[in-house]
């Protein structure tokens, strides 16, 4: 498998993909970060585990699709072949969707389809709900939607800060993104009716 992270931020999730793969957790042949902000710190975070940085910023380009297609073509020449998005904050487009069907990975801070979109900790802490989660998807048309590979929960407590929560959830992600990750690496994931069949649910 040839692995590339899209990341625009701090890049917390990079890092637990990262030592998964180092750890040899996650069996990979080529690993790469794709970064659109310059100053992003997940950059910092690739150069210390010294791991190929691939900018490339959107206003670079006239559009999106000449910012996509510059991102495939390094994609060809990495031999990408399983992309997990890690706080990538662009849409991508159906076109870009189709070309990696089923190869693209996503984290959201919810339990989906609760609480879609960028602020998911926020939004479950002010709704008061008593439990939130972590979802692992497939990537299709829609925003954070998609086949389910793995889901976890997080208990809201009466007394938690927003912080306290974020925490939670964020050693939660850490734990989940690689796993799943290294389900697809050994074969062990099949959609079959836009569902996630894990090998040893097949039958």
């Amino acid at each position: 498998m040839n692995l590339a992270v899209f990341a625009s931020g701090n890049g917390s999730n990079f890092t637990a993909i990262a030592k998964a793969v180092r750890a040899k957790r996650i069996r990979v042949k080529s690993f790469v970060l794709i970064c659109d902000q310059p100053k992003a710190f997940v950059i910092k975070r690739a150069q210390k585990a010294k791991i190929p940085v691939i900018l490339v910023r959107r206003q670079d380009f006239a559009n999106r699709a000449d910012f996509e297609a510059a991102i495939i073509q390094r994609l060809k020449y990495y031999q990408i072949n399983v992309i997990a998005l890690a706080g990538f904050m662009r849409m991508l487009s159906p076109s870009f969707i189709r070309l990696y069907r089923n190869r693209i990975l996503n984290i959201h801070p919810s339990l989906l389809p609760a609480f879609i979109g960028g602020t998911a900790i926020k939004d479950a802490w002010e709704a008061h709900v008593s439990v939130t989660g972590v979802t692992i998807h497939f990537v299709d048309e829609e925003m954070d939607h998609g086949p389910v590979i793995l889901q976890g929960k997080v208990a809201i407590k009466k007394k938690d800060s927003l912080a306290a929560l974020e925490k939670r959830v964020h050693i939660l992600e850490h734990q989940l993104y690689p796993r799943a990750i290294k389900l697809f690496a050994e074969g062990k994931i099949k959609v079959k009716n836009g569902k996630v069949l894990l090998k040893d649910q097949e039958n």
